[in-house]
């Protein structure tokens, strides 16, 4: 019967009453050819679970790609990808996180200072605003140290909070922990999950199948360029209908 059961179908019903995602995104025919090599080839794909959408794959799948086409930095060869806010709030903002964070020569409260006057945010509001990024971050006692002394995870944290204070209503994480221990990790991941019950929409690639079951809300596995399966975390990790994400749960290397 599983080879009958469409492993793209994601029935949120089936799993929770979900709150109105803050955003939802849509892709319809997208493809990307460079040098007559097809990197990507997803016909329909909507990510609006009530909670982060985690994308894993192997190497070369595809999946930091479709990030970066997401947030616009990238031109697709054909398609399209729309945002768009549930709740009727205008244009959809987003920011987007890296592996290594591009910090700014300043302090750690410059930085966030910087992007809230770039908001505009007013200079008698920008204290207790920057005061409430650092508690955030866990960064307080971190405030006058430059930026680019941090530790990685501290680093990673304080990319993190300065993005918030764009007011994303979607945020791209691009395997955050990546080159992080696992105490950095975790207050990531702790973060991470405040952000999400924030209302923010998190869309995040990871390699880390075990970060994978943490934090996300629904799955979506890529290779070759294309969208293998998407289901809600418990039933992609317990009852994987593809034979792609059967293989690549198992170890297997796919072809």
């Amino acid at each position: 019967m599983r080879d009958h059961v469409d492993p793209l179908r994601t029935d949120w019903a089936e799993v929770a009453a979900p709150a109105v995602p803050a955003c939802r995104v849509a892709v319809s025919d997208l493809t990307v050819t460079r040098d007559r090599k097809t990197l990507l080839n997803i016909p329909t794909l909507t990510l609006e679970a009530p909670g982060p959408s985690v994308i894993i794959g192997p190497n070369g799948a595809g999946k930091s790609l479709l990030l970066r086409l997401i947030h616009g930095l990238l031109p697709a060869t054909t398609g399209q990808i729309s945002l768009t806010n549930p709740s009727g709030g205008g244009a959809v903002k987003q920011a987007m996180l890296f592996q290594k964070p591009v910090l700014l020569r300043r302090s750690v409260s410059g930085n966030l200072g910087f992007v809230l006057r770039q908001q505009g945010v007013p200079w008698r509001d920008r204290r207790a605003r920057i005061a409430a990024l650092l508690a955030q971050g866990h960064l307080q006692t971190r405030a006058k140290q430059p930026a680019r002394s941090l530790s990685g995870g501290e680093q990673q944290r304080l990319a993190l909070v300065r993005a918030l204070a764009t007011g994303p209503d979607l945020l791209l994480l691009d395997e955050p922990t990546a080159p992080l221990d696992p105490a950095a990790t975790r207050e990531i991941e702790d973060l991470i999950r405040q952000i999400s019950a924030s209302g923010i929409k998190i869309v995040m690639v990871t390699h880390d199948l075990g970060q994978a079951r943490r934090l996300a809300a629904e799955v979506v596995l890529l290779h070759r360029g294309q969208v293998r399966e998407q289901a809600p975390t418990d039933r992609f990790f317990a009852l994987p209908r593809s034979t792609a994400a059967q293989a690549f749960l198992s170890g297997d290397l796919l072809r």
